[in-house]
């Protein structure tokens, strides 16, 4: 994700643009939407289950490296280019740390301490901080709904935080530093990349920011996590190629078509489906908890992100 959740991608242009019926476009758009948001979800009790076989900071890093790889061959097969303007660099470069590299980390470091429908739970509240963020930096107004809405977005927080006791609280406070942190970065990187946009294709764009936030997480990872790659199961490999091809380069593929024939605002909105996915998941894959304390920190980010994204 970046920063095409929050304003509307550039035109393509004549040459590239299908010649579907609007309708038909829609309906195709929606489709690739589903796909796309169904696999980012599925792919957070994938990370879990990854923990047990490789290190956090790998199994984030390493996969969107690969991922970055394959859109780039993707790029060239549309007969597109990856060169960036010169000018370009420096904005590439703060928002893949904001909104890839700090996210991957430190996500991969909350499923650490958290269950992977809980870690998907709070990235979800990326859009309502963005709305709060655009105040003072964006001068959008801070209107009484977004007020609610981050306030309903801290409301799921605390019920996180709650759990069963205040035991359980404080063994979570990490992993939802980690994940709480991880949603302000990628949302202090969505309102500078709206207030100064890149200018480059979104699916270049996309390979630049990627392929530069997390092979520095995947670097790191290698030199310091020491992960034991011989060590895998099939299972393990399995999953790993799934982070790769379906969470990278197909999802990431899926929602950029998506972008091409829907407005961003009803992508954004379709995003919603990720924590759904995410926590049904961990409950059937991983057997996480699916009580009243996710129930409704699912509900109140939801409402609280449909009301952002109307304010």
């Amino acid at each position: 994700m970046d920063q095409r959740s929050l304003r509307e991608p550039e035109k393509a242009s004549t040459h590239d643009r299908p010649s579907q019926p609007p309708h038909d476009r829609r309906v195709v758009g929606y489709g690739l939407l589903l796909i796309a948001t169904v696999i980012w979800g599925v792919n957070w009790p994938v990370s879990k289950w990854l923990l047990n076989e490789l290190p956090p900071l790998t199994i984030r890093g390493l996969p969107g490296v690969f991922s970055a790889m394959m859109l780039a061959g993707l790029v060239f097969a549309k007969g597109q280019s990856l060169r960036a303007p010169r000018g370009e660099w420096g904005k590439l470069v703060l928002y893949a740390a904001l909104m890839v590299g700090f996210w991957m980390g430190l996500m991969g470091l909350s499923l650490v301490h958290l269950p992977a429908s809980e870690t998907a739970i709070l990235g979800a509240t990326i859009p309502v901080w963005a709305a709060g963020l655009a105040w003072p930096m964006l001068g959008e107004r801070l209107s009484v709904l977004r007020v609610i809405a981050i306030a309903m977005a801290i409301g799921g927080v605390m019920l996180l935080m709650g759990g069963d006791s205040i035991s359980v609280s404080w063994e979570k406070m990490p992993g939802i530093a980690y994940a709480l942190i991880a949603a302000l970065l990628f949302a202090l990187g969505a309102v500078l990349a709206k207030r100064r946009p890149i200018m480059l294709p979104p699916l270049p764009g996309a390979v630049w920011q990627i392929g530069l936030g997390c092979f520095p997480v995947a670097l790191i990872g290698l030199l310091f996590e020491h992960p034991h790659f011989g060590g895998m199961s099939m299972l393990g490999w399995l999953l790993f190629g799934f982070s790769t091809i379906f969470q990278g380069a197909i999802g990431y593929a899926c929602w950029f078509a998506a972008l091409e024939r829907l407005p961003a605002s009803t992508a954004a909105i379709g995003t919603l489906i990720v924590p759904v996915t995410g926590v049904v998941a961990s409950a059937i894959s991983l057997g996480e908890p699916l009580g009243m304390p996710q129930i409704g920190a699912l509900a109140l980010t939801i409402a609280g992100v449909v009301i952002a994204a109307r304010a």
